[in-house]
């Protein structure tokens, strides 16, 4: 593109002013960050220079658009700093400034970090993970935020009650690529841990590991059932679910999260049992260094960079006048294998005890007290 310069202007300033149906003295005026010309005529000429192909004067591209408000539930999470990453230099690019407001403990909520971006006049608001995932809030709050003129795109959880445009991963499709990898292993009883059941991507995963679990081992949903363990979001979450289903019997766990697969090898080494050699483990996310935990982490790759310019783009839109519809935009995750999954090991219950019904499992126990004394100890692996 042609910058626009001092010398040889006259033709460049009198097309400028004609798309823009201004002055040529106005167009020099607002190119020389003169005062005394309205904001609307100052933004008609600023277009007009986009359209004939002229560069914007650097002090005027360095000018914001205006604040746009992304509320994430926590940081501690590193999901959550990769979307504000993602989505904040997707904004500035934009020409728009980007205002994290963060959820705490005891802290703010997210009505009062909405109301408070509302009343500094933000553009819109991008909200991750927030309580449109959960199907127990009140989604009346983002109607009356519509009808407050503010633009708003949602992240990670569907709900057919608030009119705006979503941006999810696919849940189910997730947990299928993690139980399909776990059962080619030859993993047959894989436990799923996850958080509270009210949040819309864990009803989603838990639809995808019963239809899997039914497809690739014929186990019956009642039989799964007791393989799905609901915790909290966190490292002592994932460490609680995991001890339970390491308690059933489960040789291999999928997690919800990365930082709750963390809790799980915890779960495993506090009992003695080796990741991946007795018990294997899957995280979701492919969070930011977890490709140097050790194991490192087997896990399903959240399309971050995808999704966070998806929402910003459909804000864009929304902001524009030109409202994106109610729809849901899914993205495909990947699975992404390291060090924390290998095969089953050999002292796994048999194919036969695991497809059948989940008590067939303690019929198994009192048969290594038959070889000797010491087998009275029961391996970690067979679970209590």
């Amino acid at each position: 593109m042609r910058p626009v310069q001092s010398r040889s202007m006259t033709a460049r300033l009198a097309d400028i002013a004609a798309q823009a149906g201004v002055s040529e003295a106005t167009v020099s005026r607002v190119l020389n960050g003169k005062p005394g010309v309205s904001a609307t005529t100052r933004q008609s000429v600023l277009a007009a220079l986009d359209v004939l192909g002229y560069e914007r004067p650097v002090r005027l591209r360095q000018r914001s658009a205006g604040l746009v408000g992304l509320i994430t539930p926590e940081l501690e999470n590193p999901i959550f700093p990769a979307f504000a990453q993602v989505i904040g230099q997707a904004l500035t690019r934009q020409g728009y400034t980007p205002v994290l407001a963060t959820q705490t403990p005891g802290g703010s909520t997210e009505d009062e970090l909405t109301e408070m971006l509302v009343d500094r006049g933000v553009a819109g608001i991008i909200f991750v993970s927030g309580l449109h995932a959960d199907t127990s809030a009140d989604m009346t709050r983002y109607d009356q935020l519509r009808g407050q003129g503010v633009p708003f795109v949602l992240i990670n959880g569907f709900s057919d009650k608030v009119q705006a445009p979503f941006v999810s991963p696919d849940d189910r499709a997730a947990v299928h690529l993690a139980v399909t990898h776990l059962t080619a292993l030859g993993h047959r009883r894989i436990g799923l841990a996850l958080g509270p059941k009210r949040f819309v991507p864990v009803r989603r995963k838990i639809e995808g590991f019963v239809r899997c679990m039914q497809e690739q081992l014929g186990i019956e949903p009642a039989a799964a059932e007791p393989f799905i363990q609901h915790s909290l979001y966190t490292l002592e979450g994932g460490q609680a679910a995991a001890g339970a289903l390491i308690e059933r019997g489960a040789t291999a766990i999928v997690c919800a999260s990365d930082m709750m697969a963390l809790g799980a090898i915890r779960a495993a080494r506090q009992r003695g049992l080796d990741v991946p050699r007795e018990i294997s483990v899957v995280g979701f996310d492919d969070s930011p260094l977890i490709a140097f935990t050790d194991p490192p982490l087997t896990t399903i790759r959240q399309p971050v960079p995808a999704m966070g310019q998806a929402a910003v783009r459909a804000l864009l839109e929304e902001i524009g006048g030109t409202p994106a519809p109610h729809s849901e935009f899914v993205f495909h995750p990947e699975l992404v294998v390291r060090g924390s999954t290998a095969s089953a090991p050999k002292a796994a219950p048999p194919t036969a005890s695991a497809t059948s019904t989940t008590p067939a499992k303690p019929t198994k126990v009192p048969k290594p007290a038959k070889q000797s004394k010491a087998a009275k100890i029961p391996r970690p692996s067979r679970g209590s």
